[in-house]
């Protein structure tokens, strides 16, 4: 075999001058072993996704990846300040338990639960129904994930039709060097918290194949915010042709979190730990399944199919009301009062063809992205049933008859085309269409309320357009810029009338508008510097919200309609360099800054019998300025990271209430600022040891005052906490 070797070494280096009789003397010979040594850095700047990308167009709009292995944050906890901490602008509730929901968005838009997002694992739709209630209840483990891939509203037309862009989770890939292997992630820290991921992956001739389990368990932050979490995941993967590869995979997200409640202004001020609660629940379980498609057609040609389904459901049972409502044993009854079960059933159907084109017009290049989607679901929403009065997680109903029973199907089929065109190798520009024709229908029944009340058909017919720029005139950095219009439909909460005082709006139409950006991205100094700066627009139009009208009897009524418009003009600014870079050691900056101002352009909502102008409001839950900014330091087997993280105040309401009410429903959001460190040890190549400390200082905050779930009032952040994990590979 050492023969071979040098015979092939003579033919690729034939300036070296081996003979036939030097290879026979030095194959005779054992050659002394030579061991290299080298430190994999954990901190990698947020790079931007190439042009071409797993079927989508990603030239001249603003995209990043994070890669997560080793990341320095919190991922048993999924911390969005810190995952995302190279993402300007990324916002999200801290509200949900610490590690059970990812309530995650950009430029403005509404975090909860990434609705506003395109939210996809491998490319696979996890929104539980994108025209029903389009919000994300499947929570992977961020454990399980490689990286996660945004891209900004600007490439719409290609996956879907919303505001907020695209977030793309990529899992850990299979070990195909060989049959089996294994790795662990144990973590334990404040509060209570325990979890652990197990993953088992290999290759075998022709396939590929993964799967984990997880499991977390926390006492919570706050009194009565217990939560446990679990989640499952199988891949398998067939290479059958080296132009065929089939795919399948079947994930679970479920967690039950108990919900401690919400405060009022002083009882915040007084103890952010405390409960008002101690029998609210709330719980998603839902399971996600995949077939994948990836053909190569030809040699510039390749289809990828993905049919999907979703199933689950979102189910909760609580004693309903603001924070100075109180939860207590009636003296009379000697029980407490008989809590609300509420439940969503999810059944959604994808399946998505995209086909990737790579031609020539005369000497310019051109890549084509076009496809179909077909969408089919039924949302079964059973709300306000008579539940028991017990203390535990209990969804028995002691009236079989819901308050309200209803099925929300809609069937949408959506066709989507892009281009790429090279007008030279350095400048391209993507036009592109998305066309969607379907129909929601309601049926089913509200008791309390006369069945003409609600709209029973909604039609999602539109046309949506855009285009993008790129100039790149090397291969290092680029300057990208584009407009492309956005549709948000009319989900089934906004056609639910919520009393008999509030009625429907028969012209209420979905909300739409346009995302538009110009930016510079690039590294340069070998990749000491990176950079990714740009200003944006997100035009938001025919927001939903209630307006007060006089009855022909004189009465006030409040009616869910087209409230007006809204417009957020921001920058976004990302860069990090390298202060010092050697074989041994790195010490880098970065700063991820946001501005953002987010105001109304037009309309009026209801207060109390009265219409409020809303023109030159800024928008609710919408901070000026985000900024996230770290130092990290590396030696060898070494690093540290400390971060500071800043969100400026908001308003909760858009009425721009400073003042607090008495139950904390509505006023200011104060600004807050955190600090976190994270330390690590890369012991060997197998095994690591990390420590994370978050909210550093102990800071006491609050990022939202809901009005509905999980109940109006303040939700105060997590404190300090410390945790320890240990990664191992074998």
């Amino acid at each position: 075999m050492n023969k071979c070797f040098f015979l092939l070494m003579s033919a690729l280096l034939p300036s070296v001058g081996l003979h036939a009789q030097t290879i026979d003397t030095l194959s005779d010979k054992q050659l002394k072993e030579i061991s290299i040594q080298s430190w994999r850095s954990s901190f990698r700047p947020a790079k931007e996704l190439p042009d071409v990308h797993r079927g989508f167009l990603n030239a001249g709009k603003r995209s990043e990846v994070l890669t997560l292995d080793n990341m320095p944050a919190n991922l048993t906890e999924k911390t969005v300040r810190q995952v995302f901490a190279k993402i300007p602008g990324a916002f999200s509730y801290d509200m949900d338990g610490s590690g059970n929901q990812l309530n995650f968005s950009l430029r403005g838009l509404d975090p909860h639960r990434s609705w506003d997002m395109n939210v996809r694992q491998n490319g696979v739709l996890l929104n539980s129904d994108m025209y029903g209630y389009p919000a994300s209840h499947y929570n992977p483990p961020m454990e399980a994930i490689e990286s996660i891939e945004l891209v900004r509203g600007t490439g719409s037309l290609q996956y879907g039709a919303m505001f907020g862009g695209m977030l793309n989770y990529i899992t850990r890939q299979a070990d195909t060097t060989r049959p089996i292997a294994y790795e662990t992630q144990n973590a334990a820290g404040s509060f209570g918290l325990l979890s652990t991921f197990n993953r088992l992956s290999g290759r075998m001739g022709k396939f590929t194949w993964q799967a984990y389990h997880y499991q977390r368990v926390s006492e919570g932050y706050r009194d009565n915010g217990r939560s446990t979490s679990t989640a499952q995941f199988a891949q398998l993967s067939w290479q059958a042709t080296q132009k065929i590869t089939l795919k399948a995979e079947l994930g679970r997200s479920s967690y039950l979190y108990q919900i401690p409640g919400p405060l009022t202004d002083s009882m915040f001020l007084s103890n952010p730990r405390q409960a008002t609660r101690s029998r609210n629940y709330y719980s998603p379980d839902i399971w996600v399944g995949s077939l994948t498609l990836d053909w190569q057609l030809g040699k510039n040609t390749s289809l990828q199919w993905i049919t999907s389904l979703l199933r689950g459901d979102r189910s909760s049972v609580q004693f309903l009301g603001a924070a100075d409502k109180v939860d207590a044993i009636n003296l009379q009854t000697g029980t407490y009062s008989n809590r609300q079960v509420d439940i969503d059933l999810f059944n959604s159907n994808t399946s998505e063809m995209r086909l990737l084109h790579q031609y020539r017009i005369g000497n310019m290049k051109s890549m084509l992205s076009t496809g179909i989607r077909g969408i089919s679901n039924d949302l079964n929403r059973r709300q306000i049933g008579k539940g028991s009065a017990g203390t535990d997680y209990d969804m028995t109903l002691l009236d079989p008859n819901w308050g309200r029973d209803l099925h929300y199907k809609t069937n949408n089929i959506a066709i989507f085309a892009e281009n790429t065109l090279y007008i030279t190798p350095a400048l391209s520009i993507s036009p592109g269409i998305r066309a969607e024709s379907g129909i929601t229908k309601m049926s089913g029944e509200i008791r309390s309320l006369p069945p003409d009340r609600a709209i029973t058909e909604i039609e999602h017919r539109f046309v949506l357009l855009g285009s993008s720029i790129q100039y790149k005139p090397a291969a290092h950095w680029r300057l990208y810029g584009g407009i492309a219009q956005a549709y948000r439909p009319v989900v089934l909460g906004e056609v639910i009338p919520a009393n008999i005082l509030e009625r429907v709006d028969p012209n209420l139409s979905s909300s739409s508008g346009y995302n538009a950006e110009l930016g510079i991205q690039g590294n340069w100094l070998d990749g000491r510097i990176n950079l990714n700066a740009g200003v944006f627009r997100v035009q938001y139009n025919n927001r939903i919200g209630s307006q007060a009208f006089t009855d022909t009897d004189g009465s006030t009524y409040f009616l869910k309609t087209n409230i007006g418009n809204s417009r957020t003009d921001g920058v976004e600014f990302y860069l990090e360099g390298a202060l010092l870079k050697t074989k041994d050691a790195q010490i880098s900056l970065y700063t991820s800054t946001a501005y953002m101002d987010g105001r109304y352009t037009s309309g009026q909502i209801a207060s109390g019998q009265e219409n409020i102008p809303l023109k030159g409001n800024r928008i609710e839950s919408v901070p000026e300025w985000t900024s996230r900014n770290g130092l990290q330091a590396a030696w060898k087997r070494w690093s540290l990271t400390i971060q500071h993280s800043f969100v400026a105040e908001t308003f909760s309401d858009p009425f721009n209430t400073i003042k607090p009410n008495a139950n904390g429903t509505r006023g200011i959001v104060p600004a807050y600022t955190l600090w976190d460190a994270h330390a690590s040890v890369q012991v060997n190549p197998l095994l690591r040891f990390k420590v994370s400390v978050n909210n550093l200082a102990d800071a006491q905050y609050f990022s939202k005052r809901p009005s509905i779930y999980p109940g109006p009032g303040v939700w105060p952040g997590d404190g300090r906490s410390i945790i320890a994990t240990m990664a191992l590979r074998l």
